[in-house]
């Protein structure tokens, strides 16, 4: 395995985990295999020097996500343009962009973490908090303003990032795209169809 310069041999060891678990899976995957591809003796037990066990190292695997959308709401709040149109295609962006960078630990999410409810439950409340109620705070505000129209903000955030997060998970899981469509092909359906749902006010 070739790895970054300067990685500690826990970085190591999460790299080579998160890569394992998103190509055989969680459970095919051993103790001995996770240390071998993070350059450590298969049978030396090293992993146990940094993590206390196999599912320990699944956690911090999927806090690196966690840590992603912590950093992504931050971006959101204090980068998104003001003007609605600019401000979906900053959300767009940002969105993919993240998930690509995480996709081997979202493959782990939606592939693994139905076998540790307790995990999947504490992922979920991050997802819900940074993700869905971020965007549905966002759409309130912006109501209050009078940029937009919206009804139901937590609804309508629901149902604006189901089909923006569909695009990446599809191609994470299958290896194909809604339709097999491009990236800008369905990223500016996607932002067509977000203006006519919000119902811009004219200014």
């Amino acid at each position: 395995m070739v790895t970054a310069p300067f990685q500690t041999p826990r970085e190591r060891l999460l790299v080579a985990a998160a890569g394992l678990f998103a190509s055989q899976g969680y459970r095919a995957t051993s103790v001995a295999d996770i240390q071998l591809t993070a350059g450590l003796t298969g049978g030396s037990g090293a992993l146990y020097k940094h993590f206390a066990s196999k599912k320990a190292l699944l956690a911090e695997v999927v806090g690196t996500h966690v840590a992603t959308m912590r950093q992504g709401r931050k971006s959101f709040t204090e980068a998104a343009p003001e003007q609605l149109e600019p401000a979906l295609r900053f959300l767009v962006n940002a969105m993919w962009t993240a998930m690509h960078h995480d996709h081997q630990v979202l493959r782990v999410m939606l592939r693994d973490l139905d076998r540790f409810p307790e995990l999947l439950d504490q992922v979920w409340a991050q997802v819900r908090t940074c993700v869905y109620d971020e965007l549905a705070t966002w759409l309130r505000n912006q109501h209050d303003r009078g940029t937009i129209e919206v009804a139901d903000p937590e609804a309508t955030a629901a149902v604006l990032l189901a089909s923006l997060t569909y695009y990446p998970i599809l191609d994470i899981l299958i290896g194909h795209t809604p339709g097999d469509l491009e990236p800008a092909r369905y990223a500016e359906a996607w932002v067509s169809q977000a203006l006519a749902a919000l119902r811009p006010t004219p200014r």
